[in-house]
């Protein structure tokens, strides 16, 4: 294979879509923070774990590091303008976002597809990456809304009345 530059990895990366999710966290202040992240994956059914990956100096890292709780929203596909809210830095972040707090304290922004309250138990690096993993302590779902796709740098979203379950 050839060599690449870093465009056109990015590029090649697009061609994977990916669900549209928004982790909200609290600071030592209990002020609420929100980031769009894509890189949400399943690790493991037993335990519960997710990963998702943020860069090393994000001013959210020492929120969301070891022992820290967050909250894992999957945007509904309805929500394009959440997602492009929270992928930006913005002073009052919620304001004129529709949310309330959670029976734990963490911001939930309503109308989500789900949700799911984690715990870091881990933070590895990946390249100029952290790599979070998180246990799931509660999950929400509500599996009759479609959820947000980003996929080829376009929000999309799928006609699941056309997918055939299995």
């Amino acid at each position: 294979m050839a060599p690449f530059t870093s465009q056109e990895l990015r590029k090649g990366f697009a061609s994977f879509a990916t669900g549209v999710t928004v982790i909200t966290c609290v600071d030592e202040d209990l002020n609420p923070h929100g980031i769009t992240i894509s890189s949400f994956n399943t690790v493991s059914l037993e335990p519960p774990l997710i990963l998702w990956s943020l860069k090393k100096h994000s001013r959210l890292m020492p929120w969301v590091e070891v022992g820290k709780k967050h909250l894992i929203h999957v945007l509904e596909r309805t929500q394009e303008d959440l997602a492009m809210h929270f992928a930006t830095v913005k002073i009052n972040q919620f304001e004129r976002i529709d949310h309330s707090l959670s029976p734990s304290g963490l911001t939930e922004i309503h109308h989500c597809v789900a949700y799911y309250e984690c715990e870091t138990i881990s933070v590895h690096v990946g390249g100029d990456h952290n790599i979070i993993v998180a246990k799931v302590i509660s999950l929400k779902n509500h599996p009759e809304k479609e959820p947000l796709i980003f996929a080829r740098s376009k929000f999309v979203g799928l006609d699941f009345s056309e997918i055939k379950s299995t």
